[in-house]
């Protein structure tokens, strides 16, 4: 037990997973204690924390279920996001808050809250990605400090009674997109946002503010005292400093144009690693044991541009022709920062990651920089570009190979999330990710890389920056909650089944009328909603004798859908669900069927999981 006791600690950051035996004794005590601290800070008059906030329970995962608290896993005691919204809650700022050290969303609005925003705002929220404390009765100054949250993308303090300035250090928040400090008293200077601008509306109500985008403020009388003097040459440095950033962005801009015009082959970057010595290709198969990273380069015309055979969030593919006619696909890794050891390391663990459905990861290659892996070619291309025939000469699929298609696709979701060891959440699902080999047998790349993706300076940037993964297959929780989960995934794949069986890509959808400005997902929506179903099906699945299967599997992409992740089955489910309605056509044998090791436990380890 003891053994089965240990923290295994997961990519950048991520939770500290313990399996179930052990997650008793190893609990989240800190968080336990941070919302004990805030209950007892705040006066409650209508009990709404009250009757649903008993700490007299041991169980993992029991502040889960309290009014307004989520939890990063229902089963472990990690706060998330705390909403007490409209409750007439009073007090002062909680400062017990500091030791839910994981929190990234809070909202206190709409209460009677009162005293200063503490001066160190910073230390007690750090990761704070979300903060509202509008409609309260806090006074006194807007703290510094919060520039310091600099994972801030809302921050709504409308409705106080803050005065003073609002501090220029608040324009350095490069992630804000939300700012609203309406119905204060405040004065002075707005401050300036490098990456945004704000409309009149977000500091509405306060007479003593001036600046873009509210009129001009005056110029100081000659007789100004040394205090604005210093001030206003405080704020002339922070404005040049601003000056300074945008001009070196815009050089910055010109200078990469220049580059690449000066890089018509889009390849300058293999050309430098070119000469570089004691460069090894790790192989993982003994069939290309004897491949060296001049035959890559000579394979792909030294990575031109010609050879980019798909390209994605996670780096651009290239397809490498060899002198006997073999050919292989090389990714050549985005972004990657982890050190050569890490890289090999993660190398090692996706190496041995073997299913009939995933594109098996033959070797990498470290060059210098440069991050890239070696795979087994596609002859069929993606998924998305045979359904939305993208290639001049592309015939529509036919059904048999569709329903073939969703459920070895599934089958291979299905592994990742409960039979692989490590368990794997793709985190970056769709169509584009499901190549197909000769036999139209669909294959999955891109499986384990979304933690080789992730910036080294926070577990929350790839979520912050919005790069939750690709448009029209994002979970809509995903912008909320910041952290991918196995159901996100879900959703991710009922697009893909939702583009199989209508035919229409994720984010545009020819068969709507004009009218329709919405996504795939919001489509079905609407035609359900309407009793339609039936006019999304793609025309080209016209044999009725299939008329059944194509419905049932139209019905199990809806659930995959639904904006609740609770609702939505697990992907095992999924690939039980389609492998029954394709039974007839023995896609699959019963040997094949999977029996997920994790089920009944909630404790199960998954390997990328952001926090």
């Amino acid at each position: 037990m003891t053994e089965i006791g240990r923290a295994i600690d997961f990519v950048i950051g991520a939770f500290v997973c313990l399996l179930l035996s052990c997650r008793g004794s190893y609990g989240l005590q800190s968080d336990v204690n941070c919302l004990r601290a805030l209950k007892d800070s705040l006066e409650d008059p209508f009990n709404y924390l009250s009757y649903s906030w008993n700490f007299n329970n041991a169980t993992e995962g029991f502040i889960c279920t309290f009014t307004g608290i989520e939890c990063w896993h229902p089963d472990e005691n990690k706060v998330l996001n705390i909403h007490l919204s409209n409750m007439g809650l009073k007090g002062e700022f909680p400062r017990g808050l500091q030791n839910c050290s994981a929190l990234t969303g809070l909202d206190l609005s709409n209460n009677k809250l009162y005293g200063n925003i503490l001066s160190d705002i910073s230390k007690i929220v750090p990761l704070v990605t979300s903060l509202d404390l509008s409609s309260n009765n806090f006074s006194g100054e807007i703290p510094k400090d919060l520039a310091n949250c600099s994972y801030l993308n809302v921050l709504k303090l409308d409705s106080n009674q803050l005065t003073g300035q609002i501090p220029a250090e608040i324009g350095l928040l490069g992630r804000i997109k939300v700012f609203s400090v309406t119905n204060n008293r405040l004065t002075g200077p707005l401050p300036t946002f490098s990456n945004r601008t704000f409309s009149a509306e977000s500091y509405a109500n306060n007479p003593g503010l001036c600046g873009v985008p509210l009129p001009s403020c005056r110029a100081p009388s000659k007789k100004t005292h040394l205090g604005v003097i210093a001030g206003a040459a405080v704020g002339g440095v922070i404005i040049a400093a601003f000056g300074v950033g945008i001009g070196m962005s815009l050089y910055l801009r010109r200078v990469s144009k220049i580059k690449k015009d000066d890089d018509p082959e889009g390849n300058k970057w293999a050309k430098s690693i070119k000469g570089a010595k004691h460069i090894k290709l790790s192989i993982f198969e003994k069939s290309v044991s004897k491949m060296r990273l001049s035959d890559l380069m000579k394979a792909t015309n030294n990575f031109s541009k010609d050879h980019i055979i798909g390209s994605e969030r996670t780096g651009a593919m290239y397809r490498a022709v060899f002198g006997d006619g073999i050919s292989l696909m090389v990714k050549r890794l985005q972004d990657t920062r982890h050190s050569e050891k890490e890289f090999a390391s993660e190398m090692a663990t996706l190496g041995n990651v073997k299913h009939r459905n995933l594109v098996p990861l033959l070797g990498f290659c470290v060059a210098k920089k440069e991050r890239l892996l070696v795979y087994k070619h596609m002859p069929n291309g993606t998924l998305f570009d045979r359904l939305h025939l993208v290639n001049e000469g592309d015939k529509p699929l036919e059904w048999p190979l569709r329903l073939k298609i969703g459920i070895a696709a599934a089958k291979g979701f299905a592994w990742l999330h409960h039979n692989c060891n490590p368990r794997i959440i793709h985190r970056n699902i769709s169509s584009k990710c499901i190549l197909l080999d000769t036999d139209f047998e669909p294959k999955i790349s891109d499986f384990g890389l979304a933690r080789l993706m992730n910036p080294v300076d926070t577990h929350l940037s790839t979520f912050v920056n919005g790069e939750f993964g690709d448009l029209g297959y994002v979970a809509p929780e995903y912008a909320r909650t910041l952290v991918a989960t196995p159901k996100g995934d879900v959703y991710s794949f009922g697009v893909v089944l939702l583009e199989l069986v209508t035919g229409q890509r994720p984010t545009f959808v020819a068969k709507a009328p004009e009218s329709f400005k919405g996504n795939l997902v919001e489509w079905i929506t609407e035609l359900s909603n309407n009793s339609m179903l039936p006019d999304a099906v793609d025309k080209n699945l016209s044999e009725k004798d299939c008329d059944g299967e194509v419905f049932k599997f139209l019905k199990v992409a809806c659930n995959c859908v639904v904006a609740a992740p609770k609702e939505r089955p697990t992907m095992f489910e999924v690939y039980q669900l389609l492998r029954a309605i394709g039974e007839r056509y023995n896609f699959t044998t019963d040997d094949e069927i999977l029996i997920p090791s994790d089920l009944g436990n909630a404790g199960h380890i998954e390997l990328i999981v952001a926090r």
